[in-house]
């Protein structure tokens, strides 16, 4: 039997107390949030008369989370991270409907600190078998001037879906860099094409998702932050075209217009001119930036990174 309490004075006094309203000290907009956090994780029990085994149960399953460190890989499995994109977007097109390259998610894997190249950089260390991927284009304003002395930051996982740092059997800062466009706007760099990945098997994360009938996996992508003085910065990545998971990625991070070609290259005149011995892979990826025109743009998010 389920009985409805949540609007009584005794629990409304209960969320004020237990969020710091009844306090003269503390954060006003903390208070705010977590007065409403309350209120609706309360309001949820009622509504679904969740039980005392079900409600420690989700306590239990907190608990495992931290322990595991995959708060961030939730978020992003929960499709948080995406909805905060979607706001994103319907804020800056009220501002300026014009458009920029797409965001979508930074992910949890992100490292501070890469090397810097100017116009070029290799990304791998060549120990690792994998097809050649070369990847270049502008970076240019919606206007289409180019960007030079603009940063690109790229960081993507290997062939077996796993990101240095994390994996501590790759070299530091492997697959990861961050480019100066030259004086033309221009940015390249040669690296492995990446394979997709999963939540780990036996990780929290996992088990949530599988109780609700979800998979845990990723199409092959390659991550950008992508910024410079006056524009706001981008945080994006495109995906392989191709992937099986290309339109199923758990994360939701898949956006039409960051699936750009992958051309195959293997005629003498192509290898030749790139200094391999190889057939290569090819994609040419144009990044556009939208002004800062807003003070909340060009910002960086505050958000806890990994320092290599």
């Amino acid at each position: 039997m389920s009985v409805a309490i949540i609007n009584t004075t005794e629990v409304q006094q209960l969320l004020d107390a237990a969020s710091g309203l009844s306090s003269q000290t503390g954060d006003t907009r903390a208070k705010e949030i977590v007065h409403r956090i309350l209120s609706d994780l309360c309001k949820t029990i009622e509504d679904l008369n969740v039980t005392p085994d079900e409600l420690w149960a989700g306590v239990d399953y907190l608990n495992d989370l931290g322990r595991a460190g995959e708060a961030a890989l939730l978020t992003a499995g929960f499709g948080l991270e995406h909805f905060l994109d979607l706001r994103l977007d319907a804020e800056e097109a009220l501002l300026d409907p014009r458009k920029g390259t797409s965001r979508t998610i930074e992910g949890p894997l992100y490292v501070e600190g890469a090397p810097m190249s100017k116009g070029f950089a290799r990304l791998d260390d060549g120990t690792e078998q994998g097809k050649v991927l070369i990847m270049h284009g502008l970076v240019h304003d919606i206007n289409g001037r180019p960007i030079a002395g603009g940063i690109v930051d790229v960081w993507h996982a290997n062939t077996k879906g796993l990101y240095s740092h994390f994996d501590k059997s790759q070299p530091p800062f492997n697959l990861r860099r961050r480019i100066e466009t030259d004086e033309n706007g221009r940015y390249e760099f040669q690296s492995i094409v990446p394979s997709g990945y999963g939540c780990p098997p036996d990780g929290p994360t996992q088990a949530l998702l599988s109780t609700i009938g979800r998979h845990g996996r990723r199409p092959a992508h390659i991550h950008f932050f992508v910024y410079a003085p006056g524009y706001q910065k981008l945080t994006t990545q495109i995906n392989i075209a191709g992937d099986p998971l290309l339109h199923d990625d758990f994360a939701f991070a898949t956006r039409d217009d960051l699936i750009p070609d992958v051309v195959e290259r293997a005629d003498p005149e192509s290898i030749k001119a790139k200094g391999l011995p190889t057939p290569f892979v090819e994609v040419e990826f144009d990044f556009v930036l939208r002004p800062a025109s807003d003070p909340r743009h060009g910002v960086v998010l505050r958000r806890r990174a990994a320092v290599g």
